[in-house]
């Protein structure tokens, strides 16, 4: 009987929606664990060579761009959040959702754009040259190397750190911002004093999407000429075809996201606030009047254009010069492999995301782990996510040579490594945690009475999840669909590894065009990125907009 009883609890535990989790994570995890356990290998000549001369270079840069980068996102994005949230002024509704609007341009392009408006033969020189007599010193003027990368970053990523810091603001620190105002606290003393210190774990939270966003970047610091460890990983597999060193670097650098997210994890751990009551007010804004209500409107406009309007306005300039020689029939085919793949990617992550959140509504140690395993590739790089995926699939290969020979493909060939099959998967790994965290909300927000009622009812898991479920976190299903399927269309350094051979999508045709330098008619799939992630951000503040009614 004992033995009876085990058996049933295990098959109780171990049901269909479990064993697709555990298989799922798996396979997300597999190729992150063949990059870690790599530099236990032996090493080869070309590994020794870049360890002797090249290595230390690759980790400073890398360590300066993420620190400059940091630090100037942190002070842009809290300021901003900061104006925002805690005063009212001229614009302050379209400034609000405005200010994110920067996300929409992936960072690569913005690098190309505004590199070739700041050139000699730019705009910006132009201008000052013909129109105003003004020969500007190329030193200064020129956007190139760390300075340059550091200025992109900053402007296109600081919005992670407003949204989660303004947010923040406008909600848990609400009360202790209105009781320092009653006593008579000005603005300066309460944000340093009052709201930064309340909301270092959300700027936490936002400077570590800036970090893992930055080590993740091939466009911009290729472009810029920077040697960090990720274009390395780049150059070693494209220049010396040496698949062993570039995995050996993607573990050097998985270790380095490694080390932050535990220090992030700590610091947070010992800045944890919590309210003295669980009922929460907005803050209300304090209006600004005379000198201070218009400057806080130029500074907000300012930033959005130069984050935005500006780079967005030259690329439809550009379009209009170079649209008869690009938008040709061949380019139909970029658009639609864009689409097609990052709607078959988002559509498998979607499944499998709201198959694993009906696992974890049980709150247990299981589903505690099976959560942070599967969104475990979005804080590793593109660069180590590639990497991985492509070693797996070599062994696979392999392993089913026997398989190929009798049916007819020959020897040993290489058949799944030459198909958008391994694009997909780099895609559903990296992308993973987008999906599921929009899920994960979706069904915090409802609860579990309806669907433990529905259980009560004697309907099983399957039956509760498409009759009472998913009808309720709908909303959070296509919201986290848009989010994916954005992210995956702006993707660059996993289409250019894991791609297979003349297999473009709209992120690669813009790099090569970049690349060659045809910035001109980069704008036209550049702008049809941004047109895809303007769409996104439209209909989600739409949505959002929708529940508050």
């Amino acid at each position: 009987m004992p033995f009876k009883n085990v058996r049933v609890q295990i098959k109780r535990k171990l049901n269909g929606w479990r064993i697709v989790s555990l298989m799922g994570a798996a396979a997300i995890l597999l190729p992150i664990l063949l990059v870690f356990l790599s530099i236990f290998d032996a090493p080869n000549d070309n590994w020794l060579q870049i360890k002797r001369y090249l290595i230390k270079d690759y980790m400073v840069q890398t360590l300066w761009l993420t620190l400059l980068t940091g630090l100037l996102t942190t002070f842009l994005g809290v300021s901003l959040a900061w104006l925002v949230a805690v005063f009212d002024f001229p614009g302050k509704r379209f400034f609000r959702w405005a200010l994110v609007l920067p996300l929409a341009i992936p960072p690569y392009i913005a690098a190309y754009t505004y590199s070739t408006m700041f050139s000699y033969t730019g705009i910006i020189q132009k201008t000052l040259r013909n129109q105003w007599g003004i020969l500007p010193n190329q030193d200064w003027i020129t956007l190139s190397s760390m300075r340059g990368a550091v200025i992109i970053f900053t402007l296109f990523l600081f919005p992670y750190v407003y949204l989660i810091t303004r947010a923040y603001f406008e909600k848990q620190s609400a009360s202790y911002i209105e009781n320092a105002r009653l006593l008579g606290r000005r603005p300066i003393s309460i944000f340093l004093r009052v709201a930064l210190p309340l909301s270092r774990p959300a700027i936490a939270g936002g400077v570590s999407l800036v970090v893992f966003e930055v080590l993740s970047d091939y466009g911009v610091t290729n472009y810029f000429g920077l040697h960090t460890i990720s274009t390395a990983i780049f150059q070693t597999w494209f220049g010396m075809y040496d698949v062993e060193s570039a995995m050996r670097l993607a573990a050097w650098l998985m270790m380095i996201v490694v080390g932050l997210f535990i220090l992030e994890r700590f610091l947070r751990s010992h800045r944890a606030y919590s309210s003295t009551t669980s009922k929460s007010k907005p803050l209300t804004p304090r209006r600004l009047n005379g000198l201070p209500k218009w400057s806080a409107s130029i500074v907000c406009f300012s930033i959005w254009s130069f984050s935005f309007l500006i780079p967005l306005v030259q690329l439809m300039v550009w379009a209009s010069w170079t649209f008869e020689t690009v938008w040709k029939a061949d380019f139909f085919s970029y658009l639609t492999r864009t689409l097609y793949v990052a709607a078959l990617s988002t559509c498998i992550i979607m499944v499998f995301s709201l198959i694993v959140g009906a696992v974890n509504r049980s709150r247990s140690t299981f589903s505690y782990m099976l959560s942070k395993g599967i969104t475990a590739g979005y804080s590793v790089p593109g660069a180590i996510i590639a990497i991985g995926v492509l070693s797996l699939f070599l062994q696979l290969d392999r392993g089913l040579s026997s398989v190929y020979h009798g049916i007819g493909f020959g020897g040993t060939p290489v058949v799944l490594s030459l198909t958008a099959v391994m694009l997909v998967s780099g895609y559903v790994i990296r992308f993973m945690a987008t999906g599921y965290n929009a899920v994960d909300t979706g069904f915090e927000r409802v609860g579990r009475k309806y669907s433990e009622a529905s259980r009560i009812l004697g309907m099983g898991m399957t039956r509760t999840f498409f009759r009472i479920d998913f009808p309720l976190i709908k909303g959070a299903v296509i919201s986290g669909f848009i989010l994916t399927f954005v992210e995956i269309c702006k993707e660059l350094p996993l289409a250019l590894l894991l791609r297979p051979f003349n297999f473009d999508t709209l992120a690669t045709k813009t790099y090569q065009y970049a690349s060659n330098e045809q910035i001109y008619e980069a704008s036209i799939p550049s702008l049809l990125i941004i047109g895809i992630s303007f769409t996104s951000v439209y209909i989600l503040q739409y949505l959002d907009r929708s529940e508050k009614r």
